[in-house]
């Protein structure tokens, strides 16, 4: 019998169409057919915080959340896991993103499940995730999965056909992630039972020392490995 699993995906893009949004999408895409795969019953809801925009700067003025931004407080805090996408601003996340996260009691993320990830002009702006959004998360003592997706524009378009097996192309990451996402939610349900099917880790180069130095100058250019 199918597992109803909440997923939540957070997504601060500002522009219409958002790379935020084109990043959140195929997460959650691939998130909810991985966990179909492995024997669940996903249940995907996207709050898109441009929306919200106004609710969440009135909610600071005068303590209220209107009634859509109280849904979405509502939603994450039903959440199994979430996986949260922002831009890089000045270095770090969004304005909008971190007042979205400053309107939720702190303590309703506490042992959620978390995918990280962001999309920013260039790779060198990835560090963003370990530098900035690893310790807001770990603060509100979150499970943060190992691997976190960063996509630049020189990323797009680039399809599976395009991934190296260890070079940690876009698909490839953000396969990695949706399954470790969904093995970490196999293990907290009990999923051990010999009717799951089982999920494997696909080989992605995400960590400087799994990367050859092909590899290491095309993140820091923008150039393609050759």
């Amino acid at each position: 019998m199918a597992e109803n699993t909440n997923i939540v995906v957070i997504s601060a893009g500002l522009g219409v169409p958002s790379s935020s949004r084109l990043l959140a999408d195929q997460l959650s895409a691939a998130t909810e057919r991985l966990a179909r795969g492995a024997g669940f019953a996903p249940s995907v809801t996207t709050i898109e915080l441009r929306d919200l925009a106004v609710d969440i700067a009135n909610n600071f003025v005068t303590g209220y959340a209107a009634p859509n931004l109280a849904e979405a407080i509502a939603v994450v805090e039903r959440a199994d896991a979430i996986i949260a996408v922002t831009p890089v601003f000045s270095s770090s996340y969004s304005g909008l993103f971190k007042s979205f996260i400053d309107v939720l009691e702190p303590r309703s993320l506490e042992g959620k499940l978390v995918l990280l990830a962001a999309t920013g002009g260039s790779a060198r702006h990835s560090l963003m995730l370990d530098f900035a959004m690893r310790p807001l998360f770990s603060y509100l003592r979150t499970r943060i999965l190992p691997t976190a997706v960063f996509a630049a524009p020189t990323d797009w378009g680039q399809g599976a056909a395009g991934d190296r097996t260890l070079g940690g192309g876009l698909t490839a990451r953000i396969e990695r992630a949706a399954t470790e996402l969904v093995l970490e939610l196999a293990r907290e349900q009990g999923a051990a039972a010999d009717d799951r099917p089982a999920a494997t880790l696909p080989k992605v180069a995400t960590r400087p020392e799994d990367k050859s130095f092909e590899e290491l100058l095309a993140d820091l250019t923008g150039a393609d490995a050759v």
